[in-house]
């Protein structure tokens, strides 16, 4: 009976270990790899010592070592003397931060900044701007749940989006055959979008094509945005990054909200202070008057408390500490300005190489006129997988490279390689 007990006892235990050895997540699919990861592991496993990469949006300097602003060094020194505390931020973050984050995008003059009329939070850099300020419009926009985004556009705009609980549809924004803007089918697809809908705009240095309209443009979009009754959310990543001016690359927002749209705007640190890793950004809306501001207000906060509930610390002391003196926003404006035409000496030098040392063939003066950290080659498939496998030149599959990560030392090799692909030479 004894060993009869014992044989029942194994078989359930054998059966206990059976169901335990299937995984309640056994039947979760694998996700697609993350393009821009593929990229950097691709590249770290290559041992050439010619390797470049051009696949991630962050800054290089010359020597294609990451940069720390020196204002940034500079801030957190005063940081560091004054003995802060360690305690938790306001629900919609550092006060003054805030505050000088807005005067930053909207301009110390605007008039909704003077009548104390922008709803503003700290946010987890760009990225979490833009999924509070979808998480938002799913909540309190009451038109539309429909978001056009310009095709192409940043990856993370669409599952962001998605997740946000809005419907993501796209306008026409690239044209491959000019590699240049479609303006005419952009302005053709707005017009055509139903009323109210919600239209997301980059304003400036446009990821992934870096390509802007310009001012006039702007003014033309701007109008039709107002004749439809869209609502424009703005992202800005990139505001002195661009160009090299605050002001300039600020323009889109500004005239927006000269000509009486209320706006959304998502904010991001990480390029014009280096603050990658910080994870520093605002969201805002412009508001009616000071009291809808503080019911938006109250909203916002609603929103993140359940999200992520404070937002980080010291990269907002860094950043606010830059904005609010005047001797190290100078400093810094100059630093930003340094970074955009390190980027802009690099873009003139590539194009001068292909067109008139290599005569490459096909037109290359989008390279010039495109702007910010980004640019659409008009490189196919084919040749950017042959660019990594022969010249271990790496980037995404469509093409775009990140500008910074071209210096002194790898422009003409990769210039040389770039000919070699398009000649069907590698």
């Amino acid at each position: 009976m004894l060993a009869a007990s014992f044989a029942r006892r194994s078989a359930l235990g054998a059966s206990a270990q059976a169901l335990r050895s299937v995984s309640t997540w056994a039947n979760v699919p694998a996700g697609p790899p993350d393009p821009i990861l593929g990229v950097s592991e691709a590249f770290k496993a290559d041992k050439d010592p010619r390797k470049i990469n051009l696949g991630v949006g962050a800054y290089r300097d010359e020597q294609g070592k990451p940069y720390i602003l020196p204002t940034v060094k500079r801030a957190e020194e005063l940081i560091a003397a004054s003995l802060p505390d360690k305690e938790y931020l306001p629900i919609t973050g550092l006060p003054e931060f805030t505050k000088n984050a807005a005067r930053l995008a909207y301009g110390a003059e605007s008039g909704a900044i003077k009548q104390g009329i922008v709803s503003v939070a700290q946010s987890i850099s760009g990225t979490g701007a833009l999924r509070i300020g979808g998480a938002f419009l799913a909540r309190h926009y009451p038109h539309s749940k429909a978001i056009y985004v310009p095709v192409p556009t940043w990856g993370n705009h669409i599952p962001l989006f998605r997740d946000s609980g809005l419907e993501v549809r796209g306008y026409r924004y690239f044209n491959k055959e000019t590699v240049g803007l479609d303006f005419e089918g952009l302005k053709a697809d707005l017009k055509a979008a139903p009323e109210q809908s919600i239209v997301l705009l980059h304003a400036c240095a446009h990821n992934p094509t870096g390509i802007d309209p310009t001012p006039e443009q702007w003014a033309e979009i701007s109008d039709i945005v107002k004749e439809k009754n869209l609502f424009p959310f703005f992202d800005m990543a990139y505001q002195g990054f661009a160009s090299g001016s605050t002001t300039k690359d600020a323009f889109a927002i500004r005239h927006f909200v000269e000509q009486g749209h209320q706006i959304a705007l998502a904010q991001s640190f990480a390029k014009n202070m280096g603050l990658y890793g910080e994870r520093v950004g605002a969201f805002s809306l412009t508001t009616a008057d000071p009291e809808e501001k503080a019911r938006v207000d109250s909203q916002l906060k609603i929103i993140i408390r359940p999200m992520y509930s404070n937002p980080p610390l010291h990269g907002a002391r860094v950043a606010n500490a830059i904005l609010s003196d005047v001797a190290l926003y100078s400093q810094w404006e100059s630093e930003v300005k340094g970074m955009a035409d390190r980027i802009i000496s690099m873009r003139e030098k590539l194009y001068n190489t292909l067109k008139d040392d290599l005569n490459t063939p096909g037109d290359w003066k989008h390279i010039k006129s495109q702007i910010g950290m980004f640019s659409f080659t008009g490189l196919t498939p084919p040749q950017t997988k042959a660019l990594a496998e022969k010249a271990h030149v790496y980037m995404t599959g469509d093409g775009r490279i990140s500008m910074a990560g071209l210096n002194g030392g790898n422009i003409e090799y990769f210039a040389q390689s770039v000919d070699k692909a398009v000649r069907g030479q590698l």
